[in-house]
């Protein structure tokens, strides 16, 4: 069940290869480095966010489990960060081998915050991917800002079912 939505997160899964290739190519110091005037204020940070937000949705909202909230700070590299992504990994597919209702409409209301939402299995699966993609932008121009733009060869948000020839940073 659900092979489509499989195959289109494996290009997920590539795609984000590429952005962490190029995360770990740059100075540590760039990946973490506090920029208060920036979203989420560092590429680390909005890495983390992103994995958080899987895990709220897929997790909390589409799972009932209980919620966790991932901090930048608890992830001091990008090698902590792709284990975060493992966990995210393993997350989506549970979901893709439980969710057997994608397009049943329901409503949802937050329980801390009581706004309500409509919602429904598909959607708790492809808005932590379509987040994903935002935050990718932002990382990439946050590491330009910094002086470290990302190789003019490389798509960091590009879903092609194969890699380009030489998109690499191993």
């Amino acid at each position: 069940m659900n092979d489509d939505l499989r195959v289109f997160y494996a290009w997920v899964r590539r795609s984000r290869e590429v952005l962490l290739g190029y995360c770990a190519s740059l100075p540590p110091e760039i990946y973490t480095q506090e920029r208060l005037d920036f979203a989420f204020g560092s590429i680390r940070n909005l890495h983390v966010h992103v994995a958080d937000c899987y895990l709220w949705w897929l997790g909390s909202v589409g799972m009932g489990r209980p919620e966790t909230v991932l901090k930048g700070a608890d992830f001091p590299n990008v090698a902590t960060v792709r284990l975060a992504f493992e966990g995210v990994d393993r997350l989506v597919e549970e979901a893709l081998s439980s969710f057997d209702r994608l397009n049943e409409v329901y409503v949802w209301t937050h329980p801390r915050k009581s706004w309500k939402a409509n919602l429904s299995q598909r959607w708790l699966l492809l808005h932590p991917i379509t987040h994903e993609f935002h935050h990718k932008g932002q990382m990439v121009a946050l590491g330009r800002m910094l002086g470290h733009p990302v190789p003019g060869s490389y798509d960091t948000d590009l879903v092609n079912p194969e890699p380009a020839p030489g998109q690499s940073f191993n």
